[in-house]
């Protein structure tokens, strides 16, 4: 019953946040439109290196593609549903997180509905282009297995990114100030993640996958859908990322309970 009932408050303050945007189309329009052509300059990127190329490191046009096409999908929906996180500093300083306290709802359900922003959906349409087209220039033999493995991708990126939103917020009670570090684990890895980690090195690949399990949601299941490994286990590599979201759930809590009112 709990759980429906903070489902049913979820889409309560999304419908608020969205009626609130809606108030000002025009500027809605504006933010998806330019975060459409954002995303499409990463996609116009790729396509003028493979002008003089026909593959990197093993992976061709169609199999970076549809790598660039998760990546983007996870962290798309990650910014949709966890965007309170990133603003996290601001209710710290403001005072807003005491208001929260009082309250007797989650705090994390608070926080990721004070900002739900449609207009972060604009590279959304460039992710779901992006697929498209990758299918249709990629070897992949779609089947039952290859299905969930994108899937899962998208789903444990989504998570991953999330979990990454939380840790920073979890910074903000010791720090109020939000961590530029942070960026690097997080829009760093959306940028450099639109090529499979291997291609960067055997140091980066292990640290993707000891320190920020990125290649959980990438390299890994990234091998079965293109049918470069035989390891079939490798499709559900996704679901670890529970573990990491339970790690910076738990630094969450810790911040929580050490938090000291600092606003207004």
């Amino acid at each position: 019953m709990k759980v429906k009932e903070n489902m049913a408050l979820y889409i309560r303050y999304a419908s608020v946040c969205t009626q609130s945007i809606m108030e000002y189309k025009l500027s809605f329009l504006l933010m998806v439109f330019a975060r459409f052509m954002m995303a499409f300059g990463e996609l116009a990127a790729i396509k003028f290196l493979f002008a003089g190329i026909t593959q990197i490191n093993g992976y061709t046009y169609g199999d970076i593609l549809l790598c660039f096409s998760i990546v983007q999908m996870s962290f798309t929906f990650a910014e949709l549903f966890g965007n309170g996180f990133k603003g996290f500093s601001g209710m710290v300083r403001g005072g807003e997180f005491d208001r929260m306290m009082l309250r007797p709802r989650s705090l994390i359900l608070q926080v990721i509905g004070s900002r739900f922003e449609l207009g972060r959906t604009g590279p959304l349409l460039t992710a779901v282009i992006t697929l498209v087209v990758g299918i249709r220039h990629s070897q992949v033999a779609w089947n039952l297995l290859t299905v969930w493995t994108a899937a899962a991708m998208v789903a444990g990126g989504m998570f991953l990114f999330i979990g990454l939103f939380m840790l920073e917020a979890s910074f903000c009670f010791f720090s109020i100030e939000d961590t530029s570090l942070m960026n690097v684990l997080t829009y760093g890895a959306k940028a450099h993640g639109k090529y499979p980690i291997d291609v960067y090195g055997k140091g980066i690949l292990r640290f993707c996958t000891y320190v920020i399990p990125y290649t959980l949601i990438q390299y890994y299941p990234l091998q079965i859908l293109l049918g470069k490994s035989n390891h079939w286990f490798w499709a559900f590599c996704p679901l670890g990322i529970a573990v990491f979201l339970l790690i910076c759930h738990s630094a969450w809590r810790f911040g929580v309970k050490r938090y000291q009112s600092c606003g207004s």
